[in-house]
């Protein structure tokens, strides 16, 4: 999987999975482990209430039995069999704010957030660029072409794995500009608080939200996305493929997909800078704010990248 180009992190979460099974099947040769031994490794981990761990571990399961096959080496893939015989858990979703006057609230206590600064600016910087949190904390300062007001975040660190380019607004600039007056060393926009050749923690963000008094039913890193797309969708002024586009979410459909990434560039940058002013009236006065379109420079995305 190294071959592939999988990114670290997913690395490190499939070799996790295997070290789930490796007690109960690790020292077994793959052609000699049968469904009911299987079973029996994915509900000592279901057992312990880790449902979505289970089932998932069952997916990364299928992989090495799909390969085995594929070797010699096995003759079944018995983690197809298994497909059912786990308990589904509930689906819950991230936790977001998504009423306006709340969403100035949220703006405002973070405005006043006194921990860390760069921290402070991470959270500033999240409602306005609609990025996952991983993309955030690992951002690097080659991502960003501040001439062209352009984030790139490289397809090794997008969960799509395809390259994704982000308009930047007025308000971002001027955040990524007092980022980079701090003066951190590395590459790291958000570096580690004692290792500056490391990002920030996984946990930062949400333990900073916690710290401003948000518990994680009420919002989440993640809900900066939720409650940029909902708003966006809400507001009736903009295409939702071009709102899909701006959430990096991938059309299934190819030709689609390659239709949409070249047709809406345009468009997601005046709606980038019409939602950072939406944003700044939330937090002042709870006012939507509108936008002269016709003056922002409608700036270019890097040739090949996914729009």
């Amino acid at each position: 999987m190294e071959a592939e180009g999988k990114a670290p992190a997913t690395l490190a979460k499939l070799r996790w999975f295997r070290d789930l099974l490796d007690p109960q099947i690790g020292d077994m040769p793959i052609g000699g482990v049968s469904p009911h031994d299987l079973l029996l490794a994915l509900k000592a981990i279901e057992c312990r209430g880790h449902h979505e761990t289970a089932i998932r571990t069952r997916g990364f399961a299928g992989r090495i039995f799909r390969y085995a096959i594929a070797t010699l080496r096995a003759e079944h893939n018995h983690a197809e069999v298994l497909r059912g015989a786990l308990l589904v858990p509930k689906v819950t979703h991230r936790a977001a704010i998504l009423d306006p006057r709340h969403i100035g609230e949220l703006l405002r206590a973070i405005d006043r957030y006194a921990g860390r600064e760069e921290t402070r600016i991470a959270l500033q910087l999240a409602p306005h660029v609609f990025l996952r949190p991983g993309e955030l904390r690992t951002a690097e300062w080659n991502d960003i072409d501040f001439e062209e007001a352009v984030w790139t975040i490289p397809a090794a660190r997008t969960k799509m794995r395809r390259p994704h380019a982000v308009p930047l607004s007025k308000q971002a600039l001027a955040l990524l500009t007092r980022l980079r007056a701090i003066g951190n060393q590395g590459r790291f926009l958000f570096p580690a608080l004692h290792n500056w050749q490391q990002p920030i923690c996984e946990n930062n963000l949400n333990n900073a939200l916690r710290r401003l008094g948000y518990e994680g039913d009420e919002m989440t890193a993640h809900g900066f996305r939720a409650m940029a797309s909902t708003l966006l969708n809400e507001s009736g002024l903009w295409q939702a493929d071009a709102i899909e586009r701006a959430m990096a979410h991938c059309d299934p459909d190819p030709v689609r997909a390659a239709y949409n990434r070249a047709s809406y560039w345009d468009e997601r940058v005046r709606m980038a800078q019409w939602w950072s002013d939406h944003l700044d009236g939330l937090r002042e006065i709870g006012n939507v704010i509108h936008v002269d379109f016709c003056r922002r420079r409608l700036a270019k995305p890097p040739s090949g990248q996914d729009y």
